[in-house]
């Protein structure tokens, strides 16, 4: 049982893997026996992920990439083959949000929501499918959203993009699963990053921000989740026992999506 879900000698490349649900996802992935690699698109931000990942001791490379570019991509995708033997494990992590009201949001920001968080992880599934299918497997991970499935206020251009990047997913599956690729995503709930820290900022009255008790009061397990309670799901799709799971995304929410809602 523990060798199927061992990554020894996997390289796994996680996108956006600087910090928060991309570090955690990195680190778990490192745990399990991977080399991990990743991709910053600033200087800070590789600052960043170079301090993470020495502090927790890992030895992962990263990488300048803008994940939007796919002339870059390619390039990082072909130095990894270089350097390591090619990407095993793709994780698209990278991603952005813009709460705006929609007919209030510029058009050029809701493009901008769209390249980074769907049209990059086609670029970078297009960059590693062709090497996978010389290597006769390969694993890729979309971080998808509970925004796949809802909508709410604010998020026209996540929910859009999200919604996209699970029929990506889906897609990825019936094009490439005979060539032993498995493509699924994770749906993460409301997660206790720094992303989402102004959600949850205590007011000058000390009480919960607003959305904060609306999440609270939405999720069965009456907590937000932390980058930690991915890292178990992320190992299973990207190690042998996820083999003949495809397409799939698995939703990883405290139980939100199931769960109507107490009557008032």
């Amino acid at each position: 049982m523990e060798n199927m879900f061992s990554l020894e000698g996997k390289v796994a490349l996680v996108t956006g893997g600087v910090y928060g649900i991309g570090f955690a996802i990195g680190k778990a992935l490192h745990d399990a026996g991977a080399k991990v690699v990743y991709n910053a698109h600033t200087e800070e931000s590789m600052n960043i992920g170079a301090e993470n990942y020495k502090a927790a001791g890992i030895d992962a490379k990263g990488y300048f990439c803008d994940v939007t570019d796919e002339k870059s991509v390619q390039e990082m995708i072909a130095d990894i083959e270089k350097n390591y033997g090619g990407v095993d494990i793709l994780v698209n992590n990278a991603g952005i949000i813009k709460r705006t009201p929609m007919t209030e949001m510029a058009v050029e920001d809701f493009r901008l929501v769209v390249d980074i968080d769907l049209i990059a992880p086609f670029i970078c599934a297009k960059a590693v499918i062709p090497g996978m299918i010389k290597k006769g497997h390969g694993k890729i991970i979309n971080i998808c959203s509970m925004m796949s499935e809802l909508g709410r206020e604010t998020v026209s251009a996540y929910a859009a993009a999200k919604g996209g990047l699970k029929m990506l997913t889906r897609n990825i599956c019936s094009e490439y699963g005979d060539a032993n690729i498995q493509c699924n995503g994770i749906g993460p709930g409301y997660i206790a990053t720094p992303q989402t820290a102004p959600l949850r900022e205590r007011q000058p009255d000390g009480s919960r921000h607003p959305f904060d008790q609306f999440i609270i009061a939405k999720t069965p397990a009456g907590r937000w989740g932390t980058p930690e309670d991915l890292m178990g799901p992320a190992v299973f799709l990207a190690s042998d026992a996820s083999n003949f799971v495809n397409g799939h995304v698995l939703y990883v929410d405290g139980g939100i999506l199931a769960y109507i809602g107490k009557q008032p």
